[in-house]
């Protein structure tokens, strides 16, 4: 009789690294699994979505062997409780307490866009333009704050430069402009989108602070917001994500990808232009005109 082998007989437990740093070593590899299960012919499909149901104690047998039945309860707990994995019961039998699981990829790109400041998809020719893979960053989740410092061990007697007052109060009135600059372009991503960006997230206010450094404005901003929203909202991409998972800071202020986002042709621009050739002529600039000369008539030279 041979050596056992321990190389793969079966589907192995996969470990993405990073979705480990994004959620956790023991989420990923539950996640891995559960989005294994879903894409097998164990899945049921209920209101278009795909479920697999299981109890704590089978997951543990077939599944994570490695684990204790309280690890795997508590890992699913914690997916539960962040949203990325969806738990219900399909049970026919009132009795049957046994869970149904699905994974919310939305909730899961968000989470993890929130570690990492999300770039665009790297696959796909109906994706986001896209270069290679995400750039971790490693960062904290902090508040932005300029601190005025003065020395007040003033041993030789000298008195405050007035000037460098001057240039502290400067430099702090404009750190708290770019700030609220910062602010104003994240609520209105979440109040076009729906979603719940955080403006105290550093790897939120990251990405936008450093295009208002390079120049651009807070209606640049809003205005690449508007295109990709008008583009991507409702869309699915080649790559089988929705468009709106993209819709985030780390996506549409990347530095690689913001100003070409702001060039494009919008795509409302992109319908008017192809009416406009189809028609011969633009419906929506004879409406503006129209409205012009209303507002500029005069009740006087009516005949009567």
């Amino acid at each position: 009789m041979g050596e056992p082998s321990w190389l793969f007989a079966k589907h192995p437990i996969v470990v993405n690294p990073d979705l480990a740093a994004g959620i956790g070593l023991n989420e990923a590899i539950v996640v891995q699994q559960l989005n294994y299960w879903l894409n097998s012919k164990s899945a049921k499909t209920i209101d278009g979505k795909k479920w697999i149901y299981n109890t704590y104690e089978n997951w543990q047998k077939d599944n994570f062997p490695f684990w204790s039945v309280k690890t795997v309860k508590r890992t699913m707990r914690s997916l539960e409780k962040s949203e990325i994995v969806l738990a219900s019961n399909f049970n026919k039998a009132g009795f049957d307490k046994t869970k149904w699981y699905s994974i919310d990829e939305a909730k899961l790109n968000e989470v993890v866009s929130q570690r990492w400041g999300q770039s665009d998809p790297s696959k796909g020719t109906d994706c986001p333009h896209a270069e290679g893979q995400n750039d971790p960053t490693n960062t904290r989740d902090y508040t932005d704050n300029t601190t005025e410092t003065t020395n007040n061990n003033n041993t030789e007697g000298h008195q405050a430069d007035p000037q460098d007052n001057k240039q502290s109060k400067t430099k702090k009135n404009k750190s708290e402009s770019l700030l609220a600059k910062t602010m104003e372009v994240i609520e209105y991503l979440n109040t076009k989108t729906g979603r719940s960006f955080r403006t105290t997230t550093e790897t939120n206010r990251k990405p936008i602070r450093n295009r208002l450094k390079e120049g651009f404005t807070v209606d640049d901003c809003k205005k690449v917001i508007d295109k990709k929203y008008a583009e991507w909202h409702g869309v699915e991409f080649s790559n089988g994500n929705m468009g709106d998972n993209y819709l985030t800071p780390g996506t549409l202020f990347r530095a690689k990808n913001f100003e070409r986002y702001l060039n494009e042709s919008s795509k409302v621009d992109i319908e008017r232009k192809a009416r406009k050739e189809k028609d011969g002529f633009d419906i929506d600039q004879m409406a503006a005109e129209t409205a012009s000369q209303i507002a500029k008539f005069d009740d006087s030279d009516l005949p009567f």
